[in-house]
């Protein structure tokens, strides 16, 4: 999913309109392999330090410890990071930003202190996560659109990279309903193993009325996004109603009945799809733009 909207970004948002940017196809791609690979760092440390909780939380998708051994988990944890970032410096400096690089660098120490640390910290893990999805997302601005501003074309990039904002705000708001589902789900196993997260704290049903709250927040925001912005192109209203709106309200309207584990996994999952098709958008954003 990070590839596939950070390519969105760049040939269905900016180059359409001749945006001028400083990444060609090599340089984009080269951009999503270091979000990718630093991306699945994160993945990997994680699963090392979930061992614990994912015999009770998940036992039947247990990777480290089963397919590979700890040590290998680490091995392809250090060669991940190290392909990520190196991509990243070489990136940095085909750009002509040089400290670029250092992004990098902070969200790879980011993912592996969240692991080890801020994951089991009451919701401060949650919006560390968060805020690195939506880096994901703001980083193609930042490396394709500011290293080429100039007080000629600086409107257009800002209008541009605004719009990129705008989706990484997005993103972090469902990964965030997402990350507090997630932590309802896996309750048990995270409680065992000495965690602080949401539920634990404050109770599964507290936690759920909180997360009931916040369902709203995404709701608001794109109901206010489409009657300010698109209520003028239909086909991006349709699109809107019937993909972002309908699966957000069906998600509200599970929430206030979900009980079980099984329950908050389908609300997991039911997140996923609603970020995809809030970032398959960008392929409707032309018609918004040219009028």
């Amino acid at each position: 999913m990070i590839a596939l909207v950070q390519f969105l970004i760049k040939y269905a948002l900016l180059e359409p309109f001749g945006v001028e940017t400083a990444l060609d196809f090599f340089g984009i791609t080269l951009l999503a392999l270091a979000t990718i690979c630093i991306a699945a760092a994160g993945n990997v440390i994680n699963d090392i330090y979930d061992i614990e909780t994912d015999f009770v939380n998940k036992p039947d998708k247990i990777i480290v410890g089963k397919t590979i051994s700890e040590k290998a988990a680490y091995n392809l944890f250090i060669a991940l990071n190290l392909i990520g970032v190196s991509l990243g410096y070489y990136l940095s400096h085909l750009v002509g930003k040089a400290p670029f690089f250092t992004i990098f660098v902070l969200i790879s120490a980011l993912l592996y202190v969240y692991a080890n640390t801020l994951k089991q910290t009451l919701l401060i893990g949650n919006l560390v996560i968060s805020l690195l999805v939506a880096s994901s997302i703001l980083i193609v601005g930042v490396f394709d659109l500011l290293p080429v501003m100039s007080p000629s074309n600086r409107t257009t990039q800002l209008t541009f990279f605004k719009v990129i904002w705008d989706y990484a705000v997005f993103a972090f708001m469902i990964n965030l309903l997402r990350e507090i589902a997630k932590d309802i789900e896996d309750i048990d196993g995270d409680y065992n193993a000495g965690m602080n997260t949401l539920p634990i704290a404050i109770g599964r049903e507290r936690a759920k009325n909180i997360l009931n709250a916040l369902n709203f927040v995404p709701l608001v925001v794109i109901i206010y996004y489409v009657t300010s912005v698109l209520y003028k192109q239909q086909i991006a209203v349709i699109y809107f109603l019937l993909f972002v709106l309908t699966p957000l309200i069906y998600i509200l309207l599970k929430t206030f009945s979900a009980t079980t584990k099984k329950d908050f996994h389908h609300l997991s999952n039911s997140y996923k799809l609603v970020m995809l098709f809030g970032m398959l958008s960008l392929l409707l954003y032309k018609f918004v733009i040219l009028n």
